[in-house]
């Protein structure tokens, strides 16, 4: 068997940066457990799977460990394979997940994807986590991740978290974002996932369906600019709908191949 891959960088327009993700498009579903023996091989943040359906296509995403309900980069990853290299006059797909119906707007510059809104809540910080990031933040919230909101973009570049005790928390499937204002941009963050292979995601798509209506109300701006700092960094270009979310960006083709099984 062989089975058609596309190693995507997304969230960027320059290789090596935003957050890398494999695209397997499919004839038909593989056992799950072989999907995420493809994933572990891979050694992305997220592998993507999809399939053409009656009325669009289905989409899944495993990471190394664990198949996920939700995530934006390789969303983007999998738009940008139809649409640049499958079919390059698509303008609109319609994949199906375990999150419900995504829609994706392509045009000649932005990859826009029509997510779920998860509006976070204010709760307490668990001291596990504030135990690991040694530095209290103003604010804490929670939806499937938990939020952290920072005074400044420098103690949001500046934090190094202790892995050792994060790594004793169980968050499936969501993790910690970080966040402040930002200097050049609206807002600005970083996304960690205790027990996973990959500590620090490059950029969390799925982070922003929290983000961005934290921030919408905290700036009274529904249209805001995001940099996710990680070492990689990937921008962002986001709408708050109320209960969807708009995410846009930029993703480049880094190689593609088959898997030979």
């Amino acid at each position: 068997m062989q089975i058609p891959f596309f190693h995507v960088d997304a969230f960027t327009d320059d290789l090596f940066g935003g957050n890398p993700a494999v695209v397997c498009p499919l004839d038909s579903w593989l056992p799950d457990e072989l999907m995420q023996k493809i994933a572990m091989e891979n050694s992305v943040a997220e592998t993507a799977f999809f399939t053409r359906s009656d009325s669009g296509y289905e989409i899944r995403w495993f990471t190394p460990e664990i198949e996920m309900d939700l995530c934006g980069h390789a969303t983007l990853a999998a738009a940008h394979v139809l649409a640049r290299h499958l079919d390059r006059d698509i303008e609109q797909i319609k994949f199906l997940s375990k999150s419900g119906e995504l829609h994706v707007r392509i045009d000649e510059k932005l990859i826009s994807l029509d997510f779920p809104s998860r509006e976070p809540a204010p709760c307490e910080i668990p001291y596990p986590i504030l135990e690991a990031f040694n530095t209290k933040p103003i604010e804490t919230l929670q939806s499937r991740d938990y939020i952290l909101v920072f005074e400044s973009e420098e103690e949001i570049k500046n934090l190094n978290p202790d892995r050792g005790i994060l790594d004793q928390i169980n968050i499936d499937p969501g993790g910690i974002a970080v966040t402040s204002r930002g200097l050049e941009v609206d807002f600005v963050s970083r996304f960690f996932t205790p027990q996973a292979s990959i500590f620090e995601d490059p950029v969390t798509g799925s982070a922003h369906c929290s983000l961005v209506p934290y921030w919408a109300k905290k700036l009274s701006n529904n249209n805001l600019t995001a940099t996710q700092l990680s070492s990689r960094g990937g921008t962002l270009f986001c709408t708050f709908l109320e209960n969807r979310v708009l995410l846009a960006g930029r993703a480049v083709t880094y190689s593609s191949g088959v898997i030979c099984i």
